[in-house]
């Protein structure tokens, strides 16, 4: 089974549908791992039935534990590989987890957020914190930020590579702003708005950890990431 050509395959289908950077790796990702299960009994992906595809998702979800979430995820992967590169459409729409976990969302309060600000003294990290939380951007859509994106005159930020590819201008404060220039008069960074030392997009790791150690300097107990 040449697995590698297949997934190339599939990702170049992906990217002609205009499907983001992200999703394709994650659905690249799913298919990549199901075929390398696959590849142990059969030969080529046409091979495979149905009840194959069936066994394969309650091993995951015996073996490896996933989540719901996880599991609709490698369901549409599959499925959607299966209709652009094989050309069959499957009947696995059981496969899709019927039930949702109820759950009340994770957040913290405003006090707690005021909390982590004053905990920093990094002007870069105190502008990575409002823009996560004042302007409500996503992980990747803060890496992927450009100092382009700012504006100045109309006071947005134009948010793009979007989850969706739904781009969206979001409100700039006057302190973000005034923020934003003390971080720039610092650093200099050339064309992502956040750039490692080494230039290039800030790793999303790095946020993490900004987040993780404001929160614990804030004397936030509970676990508080980007995208909370």
């Amino acid at each position: 089974m040449e697995i590698d050509n297949l997934i190339t395959l599939f990702e170049q289908k992906l990217m002609i549908q205009r499907y983001s950077t992200s999703s394709i790796k994650n659905y690249s990702s799913s298919v990549n791992s199901f075929l390398q299960i696959a590849a142990k009994k059969f030969e080529h992906p046409n091979q495979l039935s149905e009840q194959e595809i069936e066994k394969y998702i309650l091993w995951k979800i015996e073996k490896h534990k996933i989540s719901s979430s996880y599991q609709r995820m490698i369901v549409a992967s599959i499925d959607k590989f299966y209709h652009l590169v094989m050309n069959q459409n499957l009947q696995i729409n059981h496969l899709y987890p019927s039930r949702k976990k109820d759950s009340l969302p994770k957040y913290i309060t405003k006090a707690e957020v005021k909390r982590m600000l004053a905990s920093i003294t990094n002007i870069k990290h105190k502008c990575i914190i409002k823009l996560l939380y004042g302007c409500g951007l996503r992980l990747s859509e803060l890496l992927n930020s450009k100092l382009s994106d700012i504006d100045s005159e109309l006071m947005l930020v134009h948010v793009k590579d979007t989850k969706g590819n739904k781009d969206r201008v979001v409100m700039l404060s006057t302190t973000l702003l005034d923020d934003l220039r003390k971080y720039y008069k610092d650093y200099y960074p050339k064309y992502y708005l956040f750039e490692g030392q080494s230039g290039g997009k800030y790793s999303s790791k790095g946020v993490q950890n900004i987040v993780k150690i404001a929160a614990t300097k804030g004397g936030i107990s509970k676990p508080v990431t980007p995208h909370i």
